[in-house]
């Protein structure tokens, strides 16, 4: 072959192995920069593990029989589980059993309050060999049982607090009905106790009631109806239904300026909501005190809708408890008018299932304010919803 000849096929072979050369140098960096390479900075499984690890919500340690924390993450020391480089000594001191006798363990732990904005207060650790076939490591998994925790408590004392309650009106209605069957003949004494019994049976009736829209308002649905409503509206309506109650006590209902706002949500829980309120201020005022009902613009995005009465007030540490369910201020005087304990319970939870708050302001002596704030009902911001909704499911 002529010098001349080997040049160009050379040349010719040359070539296309360069650009292939760098295809395939182009093709490997895309690759790096997809797969976390150079470009993202995680070039090995050990970084991808350490990766998970440090951003897995469960607590992750792992410990030797000294003591000595090989490993942990930040979940971990949320819950407690180390601290300054040392075990929980609760959770080593099980470790060390699990690492004698290769059986997996589990404890619960109750943490103390902090004032630091941490808000777990239940974990439990799953303590286990790191491996079968040697027992010099243990691992700890934790978990945050903190909401599981207050709903368990929440359930028991809201069961507990339910069958009190209606053994009372229960027990009151045996009770009469016993004595009514004593002498059926004597026309008073009938109707004294049929007066009673039809006042208990009302009671009871209306706490069943109230129990089950508390337990519709707490569960996971959505309201059902959710519509724009005009608040005029549901303030007269509420101011309606406790117009007669009021009349019998002498107390004069003010009702401020309408503002024909509107707001999202289900008007006939909303109305129940205030409704409530009024309810409460008129059996909580002397007769003859008014109760005020008026609204206020916040913001230009919510309204603020105030219920008013110069009662006897609430007591600083009762404030913070009168949204409970059965709490009551004044046992007495709620026996008297027939309250559930259930009223201002149904409130928080309606407000709360509207995107609203309530608060309360109260000094005794002078009165209370509830305040309900919900947010103003925006077109313009509840079509551009409707918007993205349609694209979403698109």
């Amino acid at each position: 072959m002529s010098p001349v000849l080997a040049f160009f096929l050379g040349a010719a072979l040359t070539v296309p192995a360069v650009l292939l050369g760098q295809r395939a140098l182009r093709w490997r960096a895309r690759n790096r920069a997809v797969d976390g390479g150079e470009d993202s900075g995680v070039n090995t499984i050990s970084q991808v593990l350490h990766l998970v690890t440090q951003g897995s919500p469960t607590g992750i340690v792992v410990v030797g029989r000294s003591g000595k924390v090989l490993m942990s993450n930040a979940r971990a020391h949320d819950m407690s589980l180390v601290h300054d480089g040392t075990v929980n000594p609760r959770v080593f001191e099980v470790a060390e059993q699990v690492l004698d006798d290769t059986e997996q363990r589990v404890i619960d732990l109750v943490l103390p309050q902090r004032t630091t904005g941490n808000r777990i207060r239940n974990v439990r650790a799953v303590i286990a060999p790191l491996t079968l076939t040697d027992n010099s490591y243990a691992i700890i998994y934790g978990s945050d049982e903190s909401e599981n925790v207050r709903m368990e408590s929440a359930r028991r004392d809201f069961v507990a607090n339910v069958s009190h309650e209606l053994k009372t009106p229960v027990g009151g209605i045996s009770l009469l009905a016993e004595a009514l069957l004593q002498d059926p003949t004597d026309p008073e004494m009938v109707v004294y106790f049929g007066e009673k019994l039809h006042k208990e049976s009302h009671r009871m009736g209306e706490m069943i009631t109230d129990l089950i829209a508390l337990s519709k308002l707490q569960g996971a649905e959505a309201l059902p109806d959710m519509a724009p409503v005009r608040v005029d509206d549901i303030i007269d309506e509420a101011i309606t239904r406790n117009h007669v109650t009021a009349e019998n006590r002498d107390i004069e209902i003010n009702r401020g300026e309408p503002s024909g706002l509107r707001v999202m949500g289900d008007r006939a829980m909303l109305t129940v909501a205030v409704a409530n309120l009024i309810s409460n201020a008129i059996n909580y005022s002397p007769n003859g005190k008014p109760v005020s009902v008026s609204q206020k613009t916040v913001r230009d995005k919510a309204v603020l809708i105030r219920v008013t009465d110069r009662g006897i007030g609430i007591a600083p540490e009762d404030q913070k408890r009168v949204f409970e369910r059965f709490y009551r201020v004044d046992k007495a005087r709620s026996r008297s008018t027939g309250g559930t304990g259930l009223g201002l319970a149904i409130v928080k939870h309606v407000v709360a299932n509207h995107g609203g708050t309530i608060k309360l302001w109260s000094r005794p002596g002078t009165g209370s304010t509830f305040t309900i704030e919900l947010p103003i009902f925006d077109p313009e911001t509840a079509r551009a919803a409707d918007g993205r909704k349609e694209i979403e499911e698109q």
